[in-house]
């Protein structure tokens, strides 16, 4: 017996023309939604520090600060003093100054005369809400208050980076923005022409565009045209020359094993793996590197089989330590299964990312946060000692200088 809906029949079907209707909506609603999220200048603008904070960056106290500040002669900036006359306030382009003249961090990573490159790191991972993209802008801008210099490269065609670093991609930017030209015209079109400027100081970034999909067409037909054609090493080659001129080149790479990310990877000294510890992430985790040990075949017979990175590092994140999540049991996997990659930093989970998000923004953009300063630095901590472990990675490796040494 068929029993008959209490919902009214409606039609269900999906046409071109309505599919063409929802895009012209969803653009308008998207582009409504920025304005109100970013009101009401549609640039970012970036953190302010105290006196304090510097200080504590550049490992001295806080009198010492003071008296550098104000000592007759001094070239470091000191700061606006606010009205109590004993805080002091120091922009973001003003907190690396004292980071690269004061602290006990190299001043410079990179080796005079070309001697030592800048390394690249993707960041990649298959599963969407991995944090990739976050985790990308956070490792470049904690690496920047360590007074390193960072190129950031969006390889997504979502251009989600490229929007955390300040930039619409939709209204601003176009396809002679993003990688593009160059990967239809290595040898005419240098990537250093497409690097621009970000709202963070020490932080440039090669942005992305929606129209980057094409490269996932051009680049299987020259594959096809060409039969030695080295697909996979189009970005390895280009970044050549802007190593000499960062110290870090961070790649957020789309959820796919796509053209782009197979170059981005290959392009690669080491890369990181954000991941959720929940069972489905965990299981995408594991097909990534079945794909991707499947496209290597290619790699070793286009005589790329001595590819090694110095170090895949698997760091989880919006990690959840209620008594009723399943985190415990998915770490014992991600630690069987990865070993020492598994990072021993974690990201908790937190609200201050949740509503950084709806910002546009990360926890490093935050000055201060309604929700307590102690909320704050429980999510920024693990960063800032994830991009201490890493920078220490390769400045005792030698490849990244330590003046103070």
């Amino acid at each position: 017996m068929l029993i008959k809906s209490e919902f009214p029949e409606m039609d269900r079907t999906v046409t071109l023309d309505t599919v063409d209707g929802l895009s012209s909506r969803l653009v308008d609603l998207v582009q409504d939604l920025r304005c109100d999220i970013l009101t009401p200048n549609p640039r970012k603008h970036p953190p302010t520090f105290t006196s304090t904070q510097v200080a504590e960056m550049c490992g001295i106290d806080r009198q010492r600060l003071h008296y550098l500040a104000t000592r007759e002669g001094s070239d470091l900036p000191p700061g606006e003093v606010q009205k109590n006359g004993r805080i002091r306030n120091f922009t973001l382009t003003e907190t690396r100054r004292w980071i690269q003249q004061v602290s006990a961090i190299s001043k410079s990573a990179m080796l005079d005369g070309g001697a030592g490159m800048g390394r690249v790191l993707a960041i990649s991972n298959f599963k969407g809400g991995s944090c990739k993209t976050t985790t990308a802008m956070c490792i470049a801008q904690g690496l920047s208050l360590r007074g390193r210099k960072v190129l950031v490269v969006d390889l997504d065609p979502q251009a989600s980076l490229t929007e955390l670093c300040g930039l619409y991609a939709e209204k601003m930017l176009g396809e002679d923005d993003t990688l593009l030209p160059h990967i239809y015209s290595p040898d005419e079109n240098k990537l250093e022409d497409v690097v621009q400027r970000t709202y963070w100081d020490g932080i440039d970034v090669i942005p992305a565009h929606p129209t980057l999909f094409a490269a996932e067409f051009y680049i299987p037909a020259q594959v096809s045209k060409q039969e030695n054609f080295r697909f996979w090493s189009i970005l390895r080659d280009g970044f050549a020359p802007l190593r000499r001129n960062y110290d870090y080149i961070i790649l957020d790479t789309a959820p796919s094993l796509s053209y782009l990310t197979i170059n981005g990877l290959m392009a690669a000294d080491s890369m990181i793996m954000p991941l959720v510890p929940e069972s489905l992430d965990f299981i995408s985790s594991v097909s990534f590197w079945t794909l991707f040990n499947d496209m290597a075949g290619s790699f070793k017979e286009g005589g790329d089989k001595n590819k090694k990175f110095d170090f895949v590092s698997v760091l989880l994140s919006r990690v959840d330590n209620s008594p009723t999540s399943s985190v415990s049991v998915v770490r014992t996997w991600v630690q069987a299964a990865y070993g020492h990659w598994t990072s021993a930093v974690e990201v908790p989970a937190s609200s201050v990312m949740s509503t950084g998000a709806v910002g546009l923004a990360t926890v490093f953009d935050v000055s201060k946060w309604d929700g307590g300063n102690k909320t704050l630095a429980r999510i920024r901590e693990p960063l800032e000692h994830y991009c201490r472990w890493l920078d220490e990675f390769y400045v005792g490796s030698g490849v990244l200088k330590n003046e103070h040494a």
